[in-house]
């Protein structure tokens, strides 16, 4: 069930969502193919093609036997295990599964994402117990992230990780609030090309609804679909954020004649995002970034840079200096 008005209404319908019970030492959950999952307890060896961020603050790198390749690649992965490639091998990826080295790891637990589902029932006929997780609200990362710490017997833990979370968008909710809905910004992210746009579903459409910025892409009831220039252009966003990921960067929207009658590049609001995870602990800090770019007379005061390194010091005990900067 996609969660559409923000983290209350989010927290309300992960009851629906998907569930977990425990009986004896077995755990019992319902994963977002609509999978009921037995898994038991506790889980020794386990193998993440996603939210592998997830490890990084839960300490749990003796467990973890697999991992996808992507993970080689990560930031935050890399400044906090330096040693991952040569300590913790891949069996590929959520998207390209190497099954002979996977049955070679023998896990207890194989964690990945719906993108293939047929990935899924695969891995399954071939005796693995696997839970499959796509992440389209703050609620349903907070699910998983509650999940992983049953799993690993890290609830603690994971609640002090939440709670630092919360305090972050708690500021951010705080500043946003005497913003009218006239006095919306009006915003849109693009995806992997300059015109795949995020829509009312996901995660930036949820942090959009958080910063109180209105996504001019809300009608479209998708995570990421194409639309066309002209589509943009009427829309007018007044700040554009970019993904990541995305292989082209915000001057080179800010430098394209397409874009020029675009209100968020005429006045300069083109943002690429950092290359992070958004199925991730980290995602409260690109929330604030978000949040002080949309809005920076109501985060003037606010310095980005102390409250990152305290974060990363608080949660990863490493300094945020050891990764790349967060802007673009």
């Amino acid at each position: 069930m996609r969660c559409k008005e923000g983290i209350a209404s989010g927290l309300c319908c992960l009851l629906l969502f998907s569930t977990w019970t425990v009986y004896a030492e077995t755990l019992t959950y319902t994963d977002k193919l609509g999978r009921t999952v037995d898994v038991p307890l506790p889980i020794k060896r386990a193998v993440f093609f996603e939210t592998y961020e997830l490890v990084a603050h839960l300490g749990i790198w003796d467990r973890m036997v697999g991992i996808s390749r992507y993970a080689y690649e990560n930031d935050l992965m890399r400044a906090v295990n330096p040693d991952i490639e040569r300590t913790i091998p891949s069996a590929g990826s959520g998207l390209d599964v190497n099954i002979e080295a996977l049955l070679k790891l023998n896990p207890d637990l194989v964690l990945t994402w719906t993108y293939k589902p047929d990935i899924v029932p695969f891995m399954e006929r071939k005796g693995l117990t696997v839970i499959a997780i796509y992440l389209e609200s703050i609620a349903e990362l907070y699910e998983v992230m509650r999940l992983q710490g049953r799993l690993f017997q890290k609830e603690e833990q994971v609640q002090q990780s939440i709670i630092l979370m919360e305090r972050i968008f708690d500021l951010i909710r705080e500043r946003v609030s005497a913003i009218s809905d006239s006095e919306k910004k009006k915003v849109l992210w693009l995806g992997r090309s300059p015109t795949t746009v995020a829509g009312r579903t996901g995660i930036p459409h949820d942090t959009f609804m958080m910063i109180r910025g209105e996504n001019v892409a809300a009608s479209i009831h998708e995570e990421n679909t194409e639309v066309s220039m002209e589509q943009i252009i009427a829309w007018n966003p007044e700040v554009i954020f970019i993904w990541g990921g995305a292989q082209y960067k915000s001057k080179d929207i800010m430098d394209s004649d397409q874009w020029r009658h675009v209100t968020a590049v005429k006045q300069g609001r083109v943002f690429k995002a950092p290359h992070w995870s958004r199925w991730s602990p980290r995602l409260a800090l690109v929330a604030l970034w978000m949040a002080k770019r949309t809005y920076p007379e109501h985060f003037r005061d606010v310095n980005l840079e102390a409250v990152t390194e305290s974060f990363f010091q608080k949660l990863y005990g490493i300094s945020y200096q050891s990764l790349n900067s967060i802007e673009d």
